[in-house]
């Protein structure tokens, strides 16, 4: 199998670009760091599959767009695109700015976008693939600090449930991933509590065995998403009770 992976040069997406190659799948990682891509190429160098640098700024459309047909010319038909690239920036409510919004929605949203259009007309031409879109438990509900990530995150999966029907009609397989906390150097960054917490390689286990049966929804952990679904489905005078309580002291 032919696995396209973003944002592999940390984190999640680093992690489950190394699990796929010691699968014996061949990977092509995409990040901007050209230097993350060539480390992580190197850890999984013994590997029975391989991983093969092809550095990218998702935020640039037509750069994508190049990435994708480099991969198919040089590797073949992409059968898996895990869209992971992605981002955080925390919003004050009391200090409003636009800048954390732009950069978010570049990144995070459009940045899958851009992959969307890139590999899906392939894919449905093929009548083949499976795309795999990593959100967040973070798009269930609005969280304090949260505004712009869980906005991102939460289009997403909006997107995806409104995609779905079609690509399954056209051959075309759609998941959308929505992990909780998980230990990266992005949440390394958080001066609050996380509860739940999970490591990085537990979440790209549960990742790449839970793709398998391409099921549309994968979250994780469980009781972490049955909380955040039954705080969505609050009235909104206990939501905001309970989300306030998630302020910052």
């Amino acid at each position: 199998m032919i696995v396209w992976c973003t944002g592999a040069g940390k984190g999640i997406g680093r992690a489950v670009a190394r699990r796929y190659a010691e699968a014996g799948h061949i990977v092509a990682a995409s990040a901007r760091t050209a230097a993350d891509l060539a480390s992580l190429a190197a850890e999984a160098a013994a590997a029975p599959g391989r991983i093969v640098a092809f550095p990218l700024d998702v935020t640039d459309a037509a750069a994508v767009a190049a990435t994708v047909a480099a991969i198919e010319r040089d590797l073949g038909a992409i059968d898996l695109a895990f869209l992971n690239a992605g981002t955080h920036m925390p919003v004050d409510a009391t200090a409003f700015e636009i800048a954390p919004f732009r950069t978010l929605v570049e990144t995070n949203y459009m940045g899958v976008v851009h992959g969307l259009a890139a590999i899906l007309p392939r894919m449905v031409a093929r009548r083949a693939g499976h795309v795999a879109v990593v959100a967040s438990v973070a798009g269930y509900a609005g969280l304090p600090s949260a505004a712009a990530y869980g906005a991102t995150k939460a289009a997403l999966i909006n997107m995806a449930e409104a995609l779905k029907p079609e690509l399954d009609a056209a051959g075309v397989a759609i998941t959308v991933v929505n992990p909780g906390f998980v230990r990266t150097p992005l949440t390394d960054r958080n001066d609050f509590a996380m509860p739940f917490l999970m490591e990085v390689d537990d979440a790209a286990r549960r990742i790449v065995t839970g793709l398998a049966r391409r099921p549309f929804e994968l979250a994780f952990p469980r009781r972490f998403v049955v909380l955040l679904k039954l705080l969505r489905a609050a009235p909104y005078p206990l939501f905001f009770a309970l989300t306030r309580r998630l302020m910052r002291r």
